[in-house]
């Protein structure tokens, strides 16, 4: 069987940075401090923007490992999932709608990720990217309106807009959207993959060469 390269290059640690702020990320959008929560936003883009370099650090150096393979699409599914557990600790979004979502990612994740280890890997859809795009957009939408609500001369000058742009029906739809693709998409995967999963059931899986 083949063996996760444990190697923390460059590319897997900002991987791991990522990991590692996204609690504190959660912990100063949950907190009662103005600031703390506008610093929460400044951690999130952060987080998020060590998904893109670590990507470009791994195919500038040549770096791209099993581990690095196995490790990257958790850590965005942490953020992610931190995120919308948060706006529901918050009342923002139903949380029958963010345990859909969560727990069919992180599903899909182990399955990508057991197939890597594998050697089998499966190619990420074009839907399934448009599904983690639009997801994003909906994170980010909610954060920044969210934060916004924080910034005194922000939400004296915009407040009235902010609120509708936060109307708990505005916000109901575009996560019932991203549950709708969520679960789309996670049927396509089964269906796309299903000698795999047959294989996995039976307990005959093959290692490609």
């Amino acid at each position: 069987m083949p063996r996760l390269d444990l190697q923390l290059t460059l590319p897997n640690q900002l991987t791991l940075l990522r990991i590692l702020l996204t609690p504190l990320f959660a912990y100063l959008l949950l907190s009662d401090h103005p600031v703390a929560r506008q610093a929460s936003l400044v951690v999130f883009v952060v987080a998020a923007l060590t998904d893109w370099y670590d990507g470009w650090a791994a195919r500038k150096f040549e770096s791209i490992s099993r581990w690095g393979k196995f490790l990257d699409p958790l850590a965005d599914k942490i953020l992610s999932s931190a995120a919308l557990l948060a706006y529901v600790s918050l009342d923002l979004v139903d949380a029958w709608m963010v345990w859909i979502v969560i727990i069919r990612d992180f599903a899909i994740t182990g399955l990508r990720s057991y197939a890597e280890y594998l050697d089998r890997p499966i190619v990420t859809s074009k839907s399934a990217q448009a599904k983690t795009f639009g997801q994003f957009i909906v994170i980010y939408y909610i954060l920044i309106l969210y934060v916004a609500r924080s910034i005194p001369p922000v939400y004296r000058e915009f407040g009235e807009a902010i609120d509708a742009l936060m109307n708990p029906d505005v916000l109901f739809g575009m996560m019932l959207v991203v549950t709708i693709s969520t679960v789309g998409t996670a049927v396509l995967y089964l269906i796309d993959n299903r000698s795999f999963l047959r294989e996995i059931w039976s307990g005959n899986v093959d290692q490609q060469a």
